[in-house]
């Protein structure tokens, strides 16, 4: 397939959607309309058919005025089509994202779902089941199905409801609804974390102790100003109608009034709680060591938490001297995702998902600057731990005495009572045994509490080691930032618990359209395997048929090719490889320097710094440790030879690598996005689920058969049958464990240092079975092997192998704890 055909019947059905109603002549949702021109002249449908996946809907009738509204709403599974040519598509657009998860966004048609955890979200930044039904219906081709209704209310009836507020360093359950907290307390589980205090039964309803707040020490709304935003410009804008739209149908003013003002109320920075100002809040006291158990339990019950932090009356932990400084420029949407965190004067516990290079970082920061208490950032590596704190020390007033960073080289405490440490998810939830600063480190995170803590990429933190970081750590609020809310697993739900809902979420391709990341051309190279390789790739059933079409030749040339091309127009290039194995083969090969795991600190920094400052370096080849969380704003190509199977996580985040590119608002500017795919293997399905996320944000890719000029180039690698087939002995004699993806390997391996490819093969003379000679390999030994004394009899009861005699009771103490130690070395 060419990537003129237009074919793309292995894409996503939403992709055909546009074609779908191009050859109605007339825009989806009205594009099936049964009942024809006598319907339309008595100015309502007798009826709708909209087939997806076999379902007829034909019996849904259309509005009036249904032209005008943008959503369709499926009554089946509470999917909802808009249509994003409408007039009006920004403002449904946000709401949607408020109450929905998107699906599928492509340019002209948007898929949402609605699900019990986007409709916790919604409930969780104010919105109440009655605006949200009324917004849809004024918004909906037809009238809100029945299902769809029950759905909402069932949802919605006990989200919100309750709040875990810690105040003065004690946890409260909160609610203005005292029915429900006293359900709460005849739970064991909760009555058994609860607090006994005597002073509250003079408040106590019922006889279980629920403590009633006055009014003046209810939340107030609506009086916080977010760092680096101006407080008058954000009343002005609540004060006046958001949705500046047409007229939906035959509406009068007053009625597109009313709308304009619900549209502000939703979607704009909500001046009001759920909680009014007049009603009665109610609470109880739990047991810091059972806040776990009570979450749990709520979600077990169908009654969640919300999470908030009153910073502002808090009075015991001292208060950081922090501020945005005044050349700080806050976008809209940032300020928009921090007004769903802080929308009723405390900090709300959540996750903001906006795209690579959209400026998470400083949203973070200006959350940090808000608080103004101690905060603890978590990133994935040492690298961005780094970038993190010179983001901080950029705009921010912060001092350089106040942030310190926590890794493995930097073990250092900020001066005075407050401040911010930097560290990695790693150094947090190592369990192994600590050098003595690491753990005196460590002892003063866990000592302290933490009035904010900032989780970067945290779609990691479900991960079973990472999710201890949430237990040691005792903080206030909790705020995860990520590009990608996806995992390959089944775990992501469960960030809803660990850390908060999701309070906002930013579209790739209406970013991108306003200049705020750049504008990127997507394509995937298809390069044919040589018949050598793939007779190779056919008879294999090892996991290195995966080297085999990493280090394919055609794909060699290809890389060579778009590498020339592009620096020859002056871009920024970055070729990512998980395969540690082809990655330095690649870039020794074109003699360019490159970076993977066992890469020193100090290296690293050194090639990133000169791929950013000198021109004559404009190539670089990166493992997956540059995934993620590495600012590379000069960055304008990136090339993927090889990846990790069909993560849609690594799709996305290195894409993200080239959207915060610094050309991106120059007139005609693209970015590229290259992923070479070697023909006919399995790297061709892999491809096609890895560019699944992609798709549904709104990206095409372009399928590219033949690189013209390709062929022309005067020193191009492997060119002669001799070299290829010199490359494909190196590759069948390479170890087995150069075949996995991401596997760390030292120089010496490339160069044939490696082990005997194949433990099956049987040796035979110094020659293996099939005629190769072996390679030397290194293992684990002792001294007693230098004597050759290793297997004999006499020695066995020495052997870890050996695990009864080591679980012999008999044996003094002293030597059955050696005898662990050595065994758990080992």
């Amino acid at each position: 397939m060419s990537d003129e055909d237009g074919d793309w019947d292995e894409r996503p059905q939403t992709l055909n959607l546009k074609a779908a109603s191009k050859k109605a002549k007339r825009p989806l949702g009205a594009a099936a309309v049964a009942g024809g021109n006598e319907a339309e002249e008595n100015g309502e449908e007798d009826g709708m058919q909209l087939l997806t996946n076999g379902r007829d809907f034909s019996f849904l009738h259309l509005k009036r005025d249904h032209s005008s509204r943008p959503l369709w709403i499926s009554p089946d599974d509470g999917h909802i089509i808009l249509e994003a040519f409408s007039p009006i598509v920004e403002q449904a657009q946000d709401f949607l994202t408020a109450i929905a998860e998107p699906v599928s966004r492509p340019t002209f048609v948007h898929e949402f779902k609605l699900t019990p955890y986007s409709l916790y979200a919604a409930v969780s930044v104010g919105l109440v089941p009655s605006d949200i039904i009324e917004v849809l219906n004024r918004l909906s081709k037809v009238p809100i199905p029945q299902s769809v209704l029950d759905f909402i209310t069932d949802c919605t009836a006990s989200f919100g409801k309750i709040k875990l507020v810690l105040k003065q360093n004690k946890y409260f359950v909160e609610s203005g609804h005292p029915d429900i907290l006293q359900k709460l307390l005849r739970d064991a589980v909760i009555a058994a974390a609860r607090v006994r205090d005597s002073t509250a039964g003079s408040n106590s309803k019922g006889g279980l102790g629920t403590e009633v707040l006055g009014r003046a020490q209810a939340p107030k709304k609506g009086d916080l100003v977010i760092a680096g935003t101006d407080k008058a410009a954000q009343k002005a804008r609540i004060g006046k109608p958001g949705a500046s739209g047409p007229a939906l149908g035959s509406e009068d003013a007053a009625q597109r009034e009313t709308e304009a003002d619900l549209f502000s109320a939703i979607i704009g920075v909500d001046e009001a709680d759920d909680l009014d100002e007049d009603d009665t809040v109610h609470s109880f006291e739990i047991e810091e060591q059972h806040i776990e158990d009570v979450k749990k339990r709520c979600n077990e019950i169908g009654l969640p938490m919300l999470e908030e932090y009153d910073f502002r009356n808090d009075q015991l932990n001292a208060n950081l001297d922090i501020d945005l400084k005044p050349i700080t420029h806050i976008r809209p949407y940032q300020e928009k995702s921090l007004s769903k965190m802080f929308g009723n004067g405390r900090a709300r516990s959540g996750i903001i998902v906006l795209p690579c290079g959209a400026g998470k970082t400083l949203v973070g920061i200006t959350a940090a600057c808000t608080i103004k208490k101690s905060c603890l950032v978590l990133c994935t590596s040492s690298v961005s731990v780094a970038q993190w704190k010179q983001q901080f020390l950029q705009w921010s007033n912060i001092q350089d005495n106040q942030i310190s960073m926590f890794t493995a080289d930097s073990k250092e405490k900020f001066s005075g009572a407050s401040g911010i440490v930097v560290s990695t998810y790693s150094m947090v939830a190592n369990t192994g045994k600590r050098s003595y600063t690491s753990q005196k480190m460590m002892n003063f995170l866990e000592s302290r509490e933490w009035g904010f803590i900032l989780l970067d990429e945290v779609h990691v933190v479900p991960a079973s080691m990472f999710r201890r970081v949430l237990t040691k750590i005792k903080a206030h609020s909790k705020l995860g930032l990520t590009a990608t809310l996806v995992r390959e697993d089944d775990k992501i739900d469960e960030l809803n618990f660990l850390v908060g809902p999701k309070l906002y979420e930013a579209n790739w391709m209406d970013l991108a359209a306003k200049g705020h990341i750049a504008t990127v051309q997507c394509a995937e190279v298809w390069c044919p395997m040589t018949p050598e390789f793939y007779r190779e790739y056919l008879r294999e059933k090892s996991r290195k048929k995966m080297l085999l079409y990493c280090m394919n030749p055609q794909k060699f040339q290809a890389c060579q090719f778009l590498i020339n091309y592009h620096e020859n127009r002056g871009d920024k290039i970055i070729v990512f490889s998980d395969n540690v194995f082809a990655l330095k083969a690649y870039a020794e090969k074109l003699m360019k320097p490159y970076i993977h795991g066992g890469t020193p600190q100090v290296e690293r920094m050194r090639v990133l710094q000169h791929f950013q400052h000198n021109p004559a370096v404009s190539t670089i080849f990166l493992s997956k440790v540059g995934d993620t969380s590495i600012d590379l704003p000069e960055a304008t190509c990136l090339i993927q030879i090889s990846s990790h199977f069909g993560s849609r996580r690594q799709e996305a985040q290195r894409l993200g690598r080239i959207l915060r590119a610094k050309r991106r608002n120059d007139e005609g500017f693209n970015a590229f996005f290259y992923s070479l795919v070697s023909k006919d293997t399995a790297e061709m399905f892999y491809s096609t689920k890895r560019q699944q996320f992609l798709i549904d944000q709104g990206y095409s890719f372009r399928v590219i058969t033949h690189l013209v000029g390709q062929d022309e180039l005067p020193d191009l690698a492997y060119k002669t049958q001799q070299e290829q087939t010199e490359l494909l002995l190196s590759v069948l004699i390479a170890n087995e464990s150069a075949a996995d993806i991401g596997s760390d390997m030292t120089g010496s391996e490339w160069r044939g240092g490696g082990g005997v490819g194949g433990s099956s093969q049987r040796q035979i003379g110094g020659v293996l079975k099939d005629g190769k000679v072996p390679q030397a390999r290194r293992t684990m030994g002792s001294m007693n092997a230098l004597s050759g004394a290793q297997n004999m009899s006499y020695i066995e009861r020495n052997r870890p192998a050996n695990k009864g005699l080591l679980k012999d009771k008999s044996r003094h103490k002293m030597f059955q704890k050696r005898s662990g130690q050595f065994k758990d070395k080992n």
